[in-house]
């Protein structure tokens, strides 16, 4: 039986030959025959999302943003019941779209868990989850403690198929388990 937490899996890249693809891939195919939660797949590269220019904040608007996109865009996310993001790191933190994408809504974020999969160099997209997870209590989200970081992005591949496989499945068991957890946990609270 599926259960009824739902996880949206976030990729927070739209370069063109990006890496993030074969991250997603990688989680998906991790996360397709659970059965503790459901997922649907958002790529910020079909959402065409504008910045921020309504003279109220995000966190201020009561009803409805003002741009069709971003209300489209609000209600998607409103679905869910927990984030994972798939994120690169950019000079040290995380893209400007994947910024963008969090600040255009705010109270749909609120009170909702996230969990991090990064990649880049040695760091393996750490210093980036660090910049999300302030962002992340700011939005009043809970992120999760367990990340997985797959550093090395350009030689983590091999085939299509991520080196070292097991151990990284193992991280990315931990910290669903706590993604899940926190979900049904925060789902009762806001019920």
């Amino acid at each position: 039986m599926i259960n009824d937490i739902k996880v949206q899996v976030i990729l927070g890249s739209t370069r063109e030959g990006r890496a993030g693809e074969a991250v997603a891939r990688w989680v998906l195919a991790q996360i397709e025959n659970r059965n503790d939660f459901n997922f649907e797949f958002i790529d910020l590269k079909d959402w065409n999302l504008p910045l921020i220019h309504d003279a109220i904040p995000p966190g201020a608007i009561k009803d409805k943003y003002s741009d069709p996109l971003i209300q489209k865009w609000a209600e998607k996310i409103s679905e869910a019941d927990a984030y994972l993001i798939v994120t690169p790191e950019y000079n040290h933190g995380y893209s400007a779209v994947l910024k963008n994408g969090l600040d255009v809504i705010y109270k749909e974020w609120n009170n909702k868990p996230i969990a991090f999969v990064s990649y880049g160099n040695i760091a393996g997209g750490s210093r980036s989850v660090e910049q999300l997870r302030l962002v992340s209590v700011e939005l009043q989200m809970a992120p999760i403690r367990e990340a997985v970081h797959i550093p090395l992005i350009w030689q983590a591949f091999e085939n299509n198929e991520l080196k070292n496989k097991l151990d990284f499945d193992k991280k990315l068991d931990s910290m669903l388990a706590q993604l899940i957890w926190w979900a049904k946990a925060l789902k009762s609270a806001r019920l």
